[in-house]
């Protein structure tokens, strides 16, 4: 085949990515030696905390050529994943019920965005013939933000967030790492301004300061990263939020551009959007391992999903129903359950006598 018109390629890969469900395409190159900065900062402050792979792998982020030999450039595309018509702050202010991260509800991200990932490459392969790429997808030791930033998607906001003037921050990111020589965009310049809202909102007030997170005592990290018992003084904050936490999100004024996703696969499944802590609770293993098939939740498996309702439903109110979940859980052959089943109805207790 003739040697394609690298700028005429560039806007095939873009039409083709938007015709394959992305609302975004753009290109970046692999100058990534501020985010590296910034990287080696944040771990030497051991902000990461058990996340150990991001250190294991921290000069692999910062070069990706390093990580995959060849590449030149790296194609970053987003997709929008928040459901339509899907309450968040009445389920936040109903400490009865569970609330999981919007991301969450739906299919697993990972597999839909490869498979589009693949079709894109395979697409371009049979019009331009072989070339050197690999897919990523939150999978790998990838600056995701960083190389979305420099390829034009949306700035890294205060709350670290990728944020976009005309779609705020409710998508998911994936790249092809490449070797064709693509023409690259521009990189988004920054529009939080003066506006302290992420920063202000956080329940753990887990951010130092602009840009920068303690993941130590985020929500996402506490429901989600962390394998063992949940800080005692950070359980009251963590309120009935049991994977993941939005608020930086939902405060975000950015986030009013938001588009509902068009993606069936991004729908709540099994009525996780509306559920009760007890409901979500009482489930078993075999119901949680039925209920979150294809699901990102599975990753976290039955005893961390108790762990962190357990939390919830002592931060609920005192009701005979949620006593009595909680008292079926007491001789949980886990350690981790029964300790947090033990606090949350011993702080259930202390609220009858504040009452």
């Amino acid at each position: 085949m003739p040697t394609p018109d690298f700028s005429q390629l560039t806007d095939r890969v873009k039409r083709l990515g938007r015709e394959l469900g992305f609302q975004q395409v753009g290109i970046a190159d692999l100058d990534l030696a501020q985010a590296a900065h910034h990287l080696r900062d944040w771990l030497a402050r051991q902000y990461h905390g058990e996340m150990t792979y991001m250190e294991r792998h921290a000069e692999l982020r910062a070069d990706p050529a390093a990580l995959v030999p060849g590449t030149l450039r790296v194609i970053s595309l987003r997709m929008d994943y928040l459901p339509a018509e899907v309450e968040t702050i009445k389920v936040l202010q109903n400490p009865a019920q569970a609330y999981l991260s919007r991301y969450a509800l739906g299919r697993d991200y990972h597999k839909l965005i490869r498979r589009r990932l693949q079709t894109l490459a395979d697409r371009l392969q049979e019009e331009i013939g072989v070339f050197g790429y690999r897919a990523f997808v939150d999978s790998a030791p990838v600056l995701e933000r960083a190389l979305a930033e420099k390829a034009g998607i949306g700035w890294i906001g205060k709350n670290t967030m990728l944020i976009n003037k005309q779609a705020g921050s409710w998508f998911f990111l994936g790249e092809l790492f490449t070797d064709l020589p693509l023409l690259v965009d521009a990189p988004a310049s920054a529009h939080c301004g003066s506006c302290t809202a992420c920063l202000d909102v956080c329940p753990t007030q887990a951010f130092v300061g602009p840009n920068l997170l303690d993941a130590r005592r985020c929500i996402s990290y506490l429901t989600i990263e962390l394998h063992g018992s949940i800080p005692i003084d950070l359980r009251p904050l963590i309120g009935n939020r049991v994977f993941g936490c939005d608020d930086c999100q939902l405060c975000c004024p950015w986030n009013k551009f938001t588009t509902p996703t068009r993606e069936q696969d991004f729908t709540p499944r099994h009525r996780l959007d509306q559920s009760s802590l007890v409901e979500l609770f009482l489930w078993s293993e075999d119901d949680f391992l039925r209920h979150t098939e294809g699901s990102a939740i599975r990753r976290i498996g039955h005893e961390r999903w108790l762990r962190n309702l357990a939390v919830g439903l002592g931060n609920g109110p005192r009701t005979g129903e949620a006593i009595a979940a909680l008292q079926a859980r007491c001789a949980h052959p886990s350690s981790l359950v029964r300790e947090h089943v033990a606090w949350a109805l011993a702080r259930l207790q202390r609220s009858l006598f504040m009452t």
